[in-house]
């Protein structure tokens, strides 16, 4: 199949036409408009430093249904001690910048053009983060961000800098969204990090029935549900 290019509508080809391996459409930008037709179409850009925007729609997709949801033992010994305090959208501009250093040192994709993206997004509220804090003072510690599209959200990476931070933050974020509604955590791509947690592949054709299914009926929890914290789980 063709990779397409990208025009300077907003505009993709269907999912469905990506490549094997998930690529289906290179170049345009990151404003909001064409990042939230992407993601309402099952699609998002992931790239490297120096190379065009790639946009990418996998099949298989790597979800996980909130109810789905695994917590290692180990990992509810350490919760129960509460070693972190999890936020939600305290500092999205910090998270996703931590998340970059890491991206950097693994030579992958979170450029300084696409931080400046996601924030944009954030402050329209279709992009959140969740934060790990630790010490007295609180030192942000771990986090993660993603998308929300009607009732799924996309997931987009995690950072720690103390260990079991971003994993805690990531429990408690599948705990947020479960109360919160939503139906189902995009993951993207397969790994066996995810899978531990419950995470499982599905056909790309159910996974974007799911999405259109939620973007049906207008879904946007308030600032207040988002901040509202989760004292147990």
């Amino acid at each position: 199949m063709p990779i397409y290019l990208v025009s300077r509508s907003s505009h993709f080809p269907p999912a469905e036409l990506a490549e094997p391996d998930g690529l289906l459409a290179v170049g345009g930008d990151l404003s909001v408009g064409r990042l939230l037709t992407a993601y309402r179409h099952g699609i998002f850009p992931w790239y490297s430093h120096g190379q065009p925007i790639l946009w990418w729609s996998p099949d298989p997709r790597m979800v996980l249904f909130p109810d789905e949801l695994h917590v290692p033992k180990s990992l509810q010994k350490t919760m129960r001690k509460q070693p972190f305090t999890i936020t939600w959208n305290q500092d999205f501009p910090q998270v996703i910048h931590h998340c970059g250093l890491v991206r950097q040192e693994q030579g992958t994709w979170i450029t300084s053009d696409m931080e400046d993206a996601y924030i944009q997004l954030h402050r329209k509220g279709y992009a959140h983060s969740a934060e790990a804090w630790e010490g007295d003072p609180p030192r942000l510690v771990g986090g993660l961000y993603g998308v929300q599209v009607g009732r799924v959200f996309s997931g987009e990476s995690m950072f720690h800098l103390s260990p079991d931070a971003s994993k805690i933050a990531f429990v408690m974020t599948v705990l947020k969204l479960r109360v919160l509604g939503f139906e189902l955590i995009d993951c993207q791509m397969y790994t066996d990090h995810l899978a531990r947690f419950g995470s499982r592949e599905i056909s790309r054709a159910d996974y974007l029935h799911i999405l259109n299914q939620g973007l049906r009926t207008p879904f946007q929890p308030s600032p207040q549900e988002w901040r509202r914290p989760i004292t147990s789980f």
